[in-house]
């Protein structure tokens, strides 16, 4: 597969209990393609997880979908986030309650993946996560 022409997988995920979890069936298959090994293969997924679980919870959009893109390149996997929201200041800190048990989400994704960057507008979030393959067997 060139580098220049990474394969694509894009998904409408509508903005619903449990849908988060329609993507991480696509998100497994990708990364078993990309031979990924088990333990990455979780990891990407409870990233995914957290990422749309977010654009739910917080994006305040009006349009009730999020979409969700896979790129295969040639030693990464490119996921991404797109809400419709109001956007945020990806520069704050996130704000983690630990007596509530909430707040994790951006920690939690940037400690498994590679790289993880926002960008962020009043017309919606983009989330933008990579998993390079030699960190992971």
């Amino acid at each position: 597969m060139s580098a220049n022409v990474p394969k694509r997988f894009e998904l409408e995920i509508p903005i619903a209990c449990d849908k988060e979890l329609e993507a991480t069936k696509v998100a497994e298959r990708v990364a078993q393609e990309m031979q990924f090994g088990p333990d990455c293969v979780a990891e990407i997924k409870l990233a995914l997880i957290e990422g749309i679980i977010n654009a739910f919870e917080h994006s305040g959009s009006a349009i009730q979908k999020v979409l969700v893109e896979f790129a295969i390149h040639d030693e990464e996997l490119e996921v991404v986030v797109q809400d419709f929201g109001q956007g945020f200041d990806a520069s704050s800190k996130p704000n983690v309650r630990p007596l509530q048990r909430r707040g994790y989400g951006r920690v939690l994704m940037e400690s498994l993946m590679d790289e993880v960057k926002y960008f962020t507008s009043p017309q919606g979030t983009r989330l933008v996560m990579k998993k390079r393959r030699p960190k992971c067997a």
